[in-house]
């Protein structure tokens, strides 16, 4: 019989480490979504790392900015961006205070709430396809700017959660180029995923953006 996910809360401490160690160890975890017509929870099958200063994709590379203040820690918030204008992306910052890592939330598979998830993501032909990429996964739990700073790790009630669930054995990980990231950055094997997993996304390299005449 195979025991059901731990619903404990990962601690502080979990995220206050290497981003390289965070990453792969995140596949697996609960992530739970408090909204006003009830919880969300998405099982993480596909996440990637961003190591700051020494990340040429990250968006933190030049500094701290506005933008991307909460990526300077502490660990275990939450890092909201907003893309090409039309989606938004989350992130959970770890490393030491100060250090500006953060695991990009890829993909994952939605394990309560399947139904407010689908009010979200009408467009999905199946529940495999509601978290399946990083804005399709923040939009289907309603993750936008608002919630950028989020303390996943405060005790008592908060919007964003992460819960033990149950971690991928190693042997079950794979990893290789992150989607999508441009020069010296994206020949990092920095993307994780869970092996044969339906709801990872698929790997798409940097194409650069035409610009119009």
């Amino acid at each position: 019989m195979i025991a059901p996910p731990d619903r404990t809360p990962l601690p502080r401490t979990f995220f206050d480490r290497p981003v390289l160690e965070v990453a792969p160890d995140l596949l697996g975890r609960i992530l739970v979504r408090q909204t006003p017509d009830g919880p969300i929870e998405v099982r993480l099958t596909e996440v990637e790392a961003y190591d700051g200063p020494n990340d040429p994709g990250s968006h933190a590379y030049r500094g701290r900015t506005a933008r991307n203040d909460v990526m300077f820690g502490p660990p275990g918030h939450v890092y909201v961006y907003f893309t090409y204008g039309m989606w938004h992306c989350m992130n959970l910052v770890c490393g030491p205070d100060g250090r500006a890592s953060a695991v990009l939330l890829r993909a994952g598979e939605i394990v309560e709430g399947a139904d407010l998830a689908r009010k979200r993501r009408l467009s999905a032909r199946n529940d495999k396809e509601l978290a399946k990429g990083p804005a399709r996964l923040a939009t289907a739990l309603g993750v936008d700017r608002t919630l950028d700073g989020t303390d996943a790790c405060a005790p008592g009630e908060t919007p964003l959660r992460m819960l033990t669930g149950a971690p991928v054995p190693s042997d079950q990980v794979r990893n290789g180029p992150r989607t999508g990231v441009a020069g010296d950055g994206g020949v990092h094997p920095w993307r994780y995923w869970v092996a044969n997993d339906p709801t990872v996304s698929l790997y798409r390299a940097h194409t650069p953006r035409r610009r119009s005449s």
